[in-house]
């Protein structure tokens, strides 16, 4: 069974650019929605979706590199 995958909010959480994020580019509906969705795979399908909007909306090239570094600090290796 696959773990929980993290949230992909990096805890800047200012919401401007139209109702989204400028740290996550999500909207404040997204990340009520993340928080509801239980399965892995699901949760894997959110993130996926997530950076393709972030790559439509432009300006998110910060993200990944959070995302990662966030991963890495909750999953020692």
């Amino acid at each position: 069974m696959s773990k929980k995958v993290p949230s992909p909010c990096i805890d800047v959480c200012k919401f401007r650019r139209e109702g989204h994020c400028i740290g996550c580019s999500m909207t404040k509906s997204q990340k009520k929605l993340f928080k509801s969705i239980k399965k892995p795979d699901q949760q894997e399908g959110f993130v996926q979706m997530l950076t393709c909007q972030q790559d439509a909306m432009g300006r998110y090239k910060h993200w990944a590199p959070a995302y990662l570094k966030k991963l890495k600090r909750r999953r020692p290796e």
